[in-house]
């Protein structure tokens, strides 16, 4: 699996077994330079010192932030984002505020908004036009930091309405159309692409100027790459021929334990400064 894109482990999901604010560590033992986070936060506005703490960590690690949810209420409960639920806007914003104040700290460069759910009862154009309104105010928040903010298709969500690369296209289209920001970008995860029956080849054909970053599992399962009947290395090889030159996050559940989840990636491709990462030339 050859080709010169950096990766990032994504601390919400891998290293489960650990305590939250030792798993940046456990990545840099691992090999990689650079950790993710779903929003790492029991609350939409955590405390000062809980913030602090998770600063903390990422610096004692020595890995880069590479990208951070903004609050997307109770994930295990079902929620899935709030940034299309017009009661709970103050939630959504004070996240992106406190998310911003931490990549100010850490030079964070992505910021995924997941859009939130429809809601029985609630129209689903005033949820849209809450969505419009969140996602100006958290690019235009994020842009003082030179941040990107994210928009990702689910998979698994029945209730969450963007499913397809092209749904997700439409929002940042018509973000950009009425406010003139520029600053977001489209999540591509191979894994949820796949599984929604979308052929993430084509979409990065379609969209590849438009990709802001890529997450991957394997399709079925959700497990590690060689799991399931995703082909990375042609994904990873179209990628670079479209431009792409973002890191790869990692947000696959480990087949057995985290003690082989990275098995298929030797440790000298895991982190940006190898020479794998600064050359074209081992593409084949």
């Amino acid at each position: 699996m050859e080709h010169p894109l950096p990766y990032a482990v994504n601390c919400s999901i891998l290293f489960a077994e650990l305590p939250l604010l030792a798993r940046p560590a456990a990545a840099r033992a691992a090999g990689f330079d650079a950790v993710e986070f779903w929003w790492p936060f029991e609350t939409a506005v955590p405390a000062d010192s809980d913030v602090d703490r998770f600063i903390r960590a990422i610096r004692d690690a020595g890995v880069e932030l590479s990208g951070l949810n903004f609050a997307a209420g109770d994930m295990p409960g079902g929620d899935r984002g709030l940034v299309s639920l017009p009661d709970r806007q103050r939630e959504f914003r004070y996240s992106v505020a406190i998310a911003t104040e931490i990549g100010a700290q850490l030079d964070v460069p992505l910021y995924n908004a997941l859009y939130g759910n429809r809601l029985p009862g609630t129209d689903p154009a005033e949820q849209d036009d809450v969505a419009m309104e969140n996602l100006a105010l958290a690019a235009q928040t994020v842009a003082g930091i030179g941040a990107t903010v994210l928009v990702e298709p689910l998979s698994g969500a029945p209730r969450y309405p963007l499913t397809t690369a092209a749904d997700a296209i439409t929002v940042l289209d018509k973000v950009r159309t009425s406010t003139g920001v520029g600053n977001l970008g489209l999540l591509a995860d191979f894994y949820h692409l796949t599984a929604n029956g979308e052929r993430a080849d084509e979409v990065i054909a379609t969209y590849g100027d438009r990709i802001g970053h890529v997450q991957i599992a394997d399709c079925p399962g959700r497990n590690e790459p060689g799991t399931g009947a995703i082909d990375f290395d042609r994904l990873f090889h179209a990628l670079v021929t479209a431009g792409y030159r973002g890191r790869i996050g990692l947000e696959y559940k480990p087949l057995t334990d985290t003690a082989r989840a990275f098995d298929w990636l030797p440790r000298e491709w895991r982190a940006r400064g190898n020479p794998l990462h600064t050359s074209h030339d081992t593409l084949h």
